[in-house]
């Protein structure tokens, strides 16, 4: 399952699509892609606008649309569709969510997945929380959560890390993940999440929840449903199978000449190349050699250890895209 809405997310979903099929033209199982429909929680009608582009994702790409209401989160807080939107998925069926702006590059199907143990991606630099100086540390941030939720705090800790550096806790990027029950999955992630946002604990008090609330309340679900950071091998999402790249510029600027190979290729056929030059950033990236000349400011042998220094050099250079 992905998420797409009108602008940005409907494009990445039809790339999405492209590569998905490209890799696993014949899986065995179905390629959702959640919409959310309009309502209280948004100002304006956030479905996918482009009739053509609906028209590849289900016919030319086997994709089913999947309404589902926003009742929690929509306009004020959109990240919080990935959660949502696992209500509408069927129960008692296994899953795998991804965020849109991920490019598949592999049969899925070879993916070694436990849906009884639940994970997710490992790819991620330590956003949160943001320790003050005379505020509490990792140890009582996490602690306070995992005590909210009567989850066990000392079993998720990785102790190869030291006592207060951000590896050692469990902590993911919501990329992707997946379980045996989406509905399971989602009744527990809707209500740690609106419980940490509307209730947050004393020790929270001082951290930012905007946009990381997603990624606070999933090691919660993931570590309550008896999964872990090593469920899953590494290398194979987030490495041969996928590729969560988030901007087009960032992909260029730092990830393995394969996955922009497979970019280039999913993108080329005409009636695919059409649609998505309608969004400007895929138009001038993918189309008119931009993401090229990203691709060569920085040495992917040698990339800046902060992914904000990559992102200040595509900004100073106008190639910050999206």
């Amino acid at each position: 399952m992905i998420v797409a809405q009108q602008g940005r997310l409907e494009y990445e979903a039809l790339v999405f699509a492209a590569s998905f099929r490209h890799f696993n033209r014949d899986f065995p199982g179905r390629l959702l892609v959640a919409e959310p429909q309009p309502g209280p929680r948004w100002s304006r009608d956030p479905r996918i606008g482009n009739d053509a582009l609906r028209a590849l994702l289900t016919e030319a790409f086997g994709a089913e649309i999947l309404p589902f209401e926003s009742r929690h989160f929509g306009e004020s807080y959109p990240y919080g569709n990935k959660i949502e939107a696992l209500a509408a998925l069927p129960p008692d069926r296994p899953f795998v969510f991804f965020d849109t702006d991920t490019l598949i590059t592999g049969d899925l199907t070879r993916v070694p997945f436990d849906f009884d143990r639940p994970s997710a991606s490992r790819r991620v630099e330590g956003t949160w929380p943001q320790i003050e100086l005379y505020g509490p540390g990792y140890t009582a941030t996490w602690k306070a959560l995992y005590d909210r939720f009567g989850l066990d705090f000392d079993s998720s800790l990785d102790l190869s890390w030291p006592d207060e550096y951000w590896r050692r806790y469990l902590y993911f990027n919501a990329g992707f993940f997946y379980y045996r029950d989406a509905a399971e999955f989602g009744r527990r992630f809707t209500d740690c999440a609106l419980s940490i946002r509307d209730d947050r604990p004393a020790e929270l008090v001082c951290q930012s929840l905007d946009p990381w609330l997603d990624q606070v309340a999933l090691p919660l679900v993931i570590h309550g449903l008896g999964g872990g950071r090593d469920a899953l091998p590494e290398g194979w999402l987030d490495g041969t199978h996928s590729c969560h790249y988030r901007v087009l510029p960032l992909a260029y600027a730092r990830e393995g000449q394969r996955v922009i190979d497979v970019l280039e290729e999913v993108t080329a056929p005409n009636r695919i190349k059409k649609v998505l030059k309608a969004y400007e950033p895929m138009k001038r990236m993918i189309y008119q050699g931009k993401g090229q000349k990203a691709r060569a400011l920085f040495d992917r042998e040698n990339l800046p250890r902060r992914e904000q220094a990559i992102r200040n050099t595509l900004k100073r250079e106008k190639l910050w895209l999206r």
